[in-house]
Formats: structure tokens, sequence, C-alpha cells
């Protein structure tokens, strides 16, 4: 298993810091020692190295070439060898394309994590310890956290898993939000690359969410795991960053 990190999004509404970094290598804690100021990228790569995954995938695209300066230092910091995977739409088409330009890498089963989702790696380890029971896909899961319009809102069934994926729904009827990160098992690999690739050519500003939602709707089971009282932020504004500043210091 390898972890995998979605990285190509160009996270316009965290200008200035964008104009010319992509929204995983923006600044979420202090310098230390002189070295790069830790970034979501940093803070995922932390995590998979905990958890004992030492190959990492990361797809780039929007300014790719700030990771591609990094790739050598970042693999010295973690003890993790990085590949990484171009996306030659990361500006014009929505991430259900993203991780389909990854559909090779999740043949060998990953942990996914996307690029502007600062979590501890409490999280990482409930979807490990999740494993062993026949799932193929599991999504990390927040039960506690008060829902809103914009989070990806996720409805379960104790027995058959995911029933709804979406940001388009009543927060009332949410069992949760899914926070950005999955484990994937290589059985998962060919439906889910097949799904996600129905998704973008119906849409190319589709999420990968929705091609969840298309494994679903075709009878696959896509399972979940509640993470607790877990303090985390997905990234898209200014008020999330100083968010994921304040987290990011207390682990």
């Amino acid at each position: 298993m390898i972890g995998l990190v979605l990285a190509a999004g160009a996270g316009r509404r965290l200008r200035p810091y964008t104009d010319t970094l992509p929204k995983a290598l923006v600044p979420v804690g202090p310098e230390e020692d002189g070295a790069e100021a830790t970034t979501v990228l940093d803070i995922a790569l932390g995590n998979f190295a905990e958890v004992g995954l030492t190959e990492v995938a990361v797809v780039v695209g929007y300014r790719k070439e700030a990771v591609y300066e990094r790739r050598e230092a970042l693999e010295k910091k973690y003890g993790v060898k990085i590949t990484l995977v171009d996306n030659d739409k990361a500006e014009e088409w929505n991430n259900a394309y993203s991780l389909w330009c990854a559909r090779d890498v999740i043949k060998q089963g990953a942990i996914l994590a996307n690029g502007d989702t600062v979590h501890p790696v409490s999280v990482e380890k409930t979807l490990l310890d999740a494993r062993g029971r026949g799932q193929k896909i599991i999504l990390a899961l927040d039960t506690v956290k008060q829902l809103a319009d914009e989070e990806m809102k996720v409805v379960t069934d104790p027995a058959k898993g995911v029933q709804r994926i979406t940001k388009l729904m009543d927060p009332a009827e949410a069992t949760g939000e899914y926070i950005g990160v999955t484990l994937i098992e290589p059985e998962a690999a060919e439906e889910l690359a097949d799904a996600l690739k129905a998704t973008f050519e119906r849409d190319p500003q589709l999420y990968y969410e929705d091609g969840y939602q298309e494994l679903v709707n075709r009878g696959f089971q896509v399972d979940v795991a509640p993470i607790g009282d877990v303090q985390w932020v997905e990234i898209d504004n200014h008020d999330d960053l100083a968010k994921g500043r304040e987290i990011a210091c207390r682990y």
C-alpha cells in the first residue's frame, strides 16, 4: 500500500500564495531551522511515514514545478520515495480526472489524502484499523462536526455503507462529512477507475466523490470509518488557512 496525494489544484481563493504555489504547498506551519515552512503536503507525507508507508505518489498540475523542486528534500525529510503523476488538465477539469490520472497507482492499494486537508495521523490509523472485513473502499467520516452547505456530506446505511455522497444535500439528512482521506484496496482499483472515467466524461467539473457515487449507483459497496472528535480542516480560503495553521501547531 502506498500514499497518494491530490495536489494539482490551483486554489485561487488563497492568492497571493497560490500565484506561485499549488495549494498543497501553501505554508501552514512555521519555518524550522531555516528549512521550508510546513505545508499540507508535509503533513500528509509525515502521516504516511508514521503509519509505515514508504512510497508516495503525488498528482501535480498547477505550478507543478514547485513540487518537482522540493521532491528530493521531501523524500529525505520523510524517508519516502515520491513519484509525481502529471495531470494535464489541472486548470480546466475537476478532481475526478485528477484521481483517474493515478489509476495505475491505486492498483497497489493506497491511502488517498486531498492536498488541502490538514488532519492528524489518527485518521490514517483509523482507516488502517478498519481493514480486514472485506471492505474495498473506506472513507474517513466526521460524524461530530456541525454541517452546512459547503461540506461533502455522506448518508450511510449500517449494513450497506455509503448511500449518497454530495455537497448538494440538506445537512440534516447527512450521517457526517467526508474529510478527504480514503483507503482504497487494490481490488477496487479497476472499478473505481472506470467509475471516475464515466464521471468526468459526463461532466469534467465533477468531483472524485461523484465517482464514488457512481460506484454506489452500480451496486459497489463503499464503506466509512468514523474518525471521532478530531480537529481537521479543508483549506479553501484564508479563513480556513488561519484555522489550518492553528490546528497544524498541535501535531
